[in-house]
Order: structure tokens, then C-alpha cells, then sequence
């Protein structure tokens, strides 16, 4: 995969560490955006993605979600793997 995930997050979210986990395990780089640190983030997430819950994981245009997904992680991890 040429592209880095991006997981915006906040502080003290459970369901955060735990999509950090599975990335980790997965072998899938990704960057953590702060939502609370970043309102432009915030923005993005709530208004251009329509989400109200942490984590969001985008992937790219086209292949995001919110809430600790292990079945989209799964095969976001299969298909790195046959690319």
C-alpha cells in the first residue's frame, strides 16, 4: 500500500487503542490525528465525513470508517497483501 492510514483519535478512547492494536498486528502503517488538538480535523471528520464517533480510520476517499472495525482492518490487511 503507497499511502499511510490515518487514524484520528482522542485522548483516553478505548476503542482508539484498540484499532491501534490491530493495525499493529496487521503490519498496517498508520499516523494518529488528535481530534481535540485539531479543529480542522474535527471539521473534516464531522462535517466532510459525517461521523460523530472516535476512531475514525480513513484509508483514502473512498474507504473509511468509525468505531474499532477488526473485519475492515482484516481486509485492509488482505488486500495489501495481494497488492
Amino acid at each position: 500500500m503507497s499511502e499511510i492510514v490515518t487514524v484520528y483519535s482522542k485522548p483516553n478512547c478505548v476503542q482508539c487503542t484498540g484499532t491501534y492494536r490491530f493495525l499493529d498486528n496487521a503490519g498496517i502503517e498508520y499516523r494518529v490525528v488528535d481530534l481535540t488538538e485539531s479543529p480542522s480535523a474535527m471539521e473534516y471528520v464531522t462535517e466532510d465525513l459525517g461521523y460523530s464517533q472516535a476512531p475514525v480510520v480513513v484509508v483514502d476517499d473512498q474507504n473509511h470508517w468509525a468505531g474499532l472495525r477488526p473485519d475492515k482492518i482484516a481486509a485492509l490487511a488482505a488486500a495489501n497483501k495481494t497488492s
